[in-house]
């Protein structure tokens, strides 16, 4: 029995983690534009209010109905390795986008990553 995905599996939770990525960009987007203090309801509904917030829940929930959908095709142990690509480029695109720092550690866990999943998917 081979154990091994499809190349459109793959290409399915490739984007699905992509896409989680994204969302984190759109949370951390959303982040900057509230206001740092105040009532917890003005910054509650300052949140709700955020067009970056909803459109994160938005593609979370999309996400989420995708992975559900993946996993009717799809061994759980073999799909969920993938989340870890959305580990690795979060941090990155954080530096990109963000100018968040980006130390030597970093990169190098971000590395041990990446090679743990070519060994559990691969």
């Amino acid at each position: 029995m081979n154990s091994g995905l499809s190349l459109s599996q793959i290409a399915l939770l490739a984007a699905y983690a992509v896409g989680m990525v994204g969302g984190q960009l759109l949370f951390k987007t959303a982040a900057l534009q509230l206001p740092g203090d105040g009532p917890l309801a003005t910054r509650l509904a300052s949140l709700l209010q955020n067009g970056f917030f909803l459109g994160a829940v938005a593609l979370y929930a999309a996400l989420s109905v995708l992975w559900v959908w993946v996993l009717t095709f799809t061994p759980l142990s073999r799909a969920y390795p993938f989340v870890a690509i959305a580990f690795a480029l979060t941090p990155l695109l954080g530096g990109l986008v963000f100018a968040e720092p980006l130390s030597a550690r970093l990169l190098i866990g971000l590395a041990v990553i990446v090679g743990g999943l070519y060994l559990v998917a691969g």
